[in-house]
């Protein structure tokens, strides 16, 4: 795959994230939900740090997960460079790359640049280059909105550990870019040894 087609690859995918959660956040209010179909919701929750909400501790704990995510990006995408300068990188390993990179600098986007084109979401709709932001450059909140709770209820009172709690599955809320890094992800580890295969 050249240089070209993984740009390429990149851009549609920033381009769907990013009107994906423009659109979520300039029409729904935070927390607010629309079922699709009982399995599958639209509701708007904002992610203050890494996957699954887990958050640095501190006042500069979002600067630095910020930076962290900046410099990762740095490092990704001279791997996908790399890769296809050497022309003998697999294209599985090409696509892998891409979309990690494409979900990484998309959730990267929200950080940087969120807090200071919007406003706050709790209470009204958000307005896109608003004049109050609620926050400002490397403090923006990620926009997730995909959620899959294909199943709700009571567990078994004989299962170690969960027995007879309240258990949703699938209970992750998740965006455009976080389905690029898995999907880049999933690539890298089912088609390990063809990503990896030199030609």
């Amino acid at each position: 795959m050249s240089l070209r087609k993984a740009y390429l690859l990149i851009f549609l995918v920033l381009l769907v994230d990013q009107i994906s959660k423009i659109y979520v956040k300039t029409n729904f209010i935070l927390g607010e939900e629309v079922e699709v179909f009982n399995w599958f919701k639209i509701h708007f929750i904002e992610n203050e740090g890494m996957a699954w909400g887990t958050q640095i501790p501190g006042a500069y704990g979002k600067l630095i997960l910020t930076l962290f995510r900046l410099v990762a990006v740095g490092g990704i995408g001279y791997w996908l460079w790399d890769s296809i300068e050497r022309k003998h990188s697999s294209n599985y390993l090409i696509v892998a790359i891409a979309l990690i990179l494409a979900g990484a600098f998309g959730n990267i986007i929200d950080s940087v640049f969120y807090g200071v084109i919007f406003d706050d979401s709790t209470s009204q709709l958000a307005t896109l280059f608003s004049n109050e932001p609620y926050g400002e450059y490397f403090h923006g909140k990620v926009v997730d909105m995909f959620y899959f709770p294909f199943w709700h209820g009571n567990l078994p009172q004989w299962l170690p550990l969960w027995g007879g709690r309240d258990f949703t599955f699938f209970n992750a809320i998740f965006n455009v870019a976080d389905v690029a890094i898995s999907t880049g992800v999933g690539i890298l580890i089912v088609f390990n040894k063809k990503a990896f295969h030199k030609h």
